[in-house]
């Protein structure tokens, strides 16, 4: 299953400061902390807490996160399913990285390793 146009569309114009909060919320409902979240978006990413909270400041679309991003050289190792698509068949590139992300969350969130979700 394929992410549709007007999906792909809707998360570039999603901002990540609507979306942190509920990374934050959902590692910490089960146990993780916020500095987890916050290596877990550095090793994909290359940003620091300080470049986070910037683009969390000022409202930054997902498209222009991953603009910035320095996607580290494993993260297409990241496979499986998230929201019903499987990552590594996600043929737009902007929405694949913005689903590594969301599959790293949950694997936090799910107590995995730190190790294994940074693909050590």
């Amino acid at each position: 299953m394929q992410p549709t146009d007007t999906h792909n569309e809707r998360m570039a114009n999603m901002t990540f400061a609507s979306v942190y909060p509920m990374y934050v919320t959902k590692v910490e409902r089960k146990g993780r902390t916020k500095e987890e979240l916050h290596q877990v978006i550095t090793w994909l990413t290359g940003f620091d807490d300080s470049k986070i909270q910037e683009f969390i400041s000022n409202k930054v679309t997902f498209e222009a996160f991953f603009a910035q991003a320095n996607l580290h050289p494993n993260a297409p190792l990241i496979k499986g399913l998230i929201c019903g698509y499987r990552i590594e068949e996600i043929e737009n590139l902007l929405t694949r990285q913005v689903r590594y992300l969301d599959k790293l969350v949950d694997e936090l969130a799910a107590g995995r390793k730190m190790e294994k979700i940074l693909r050590a």
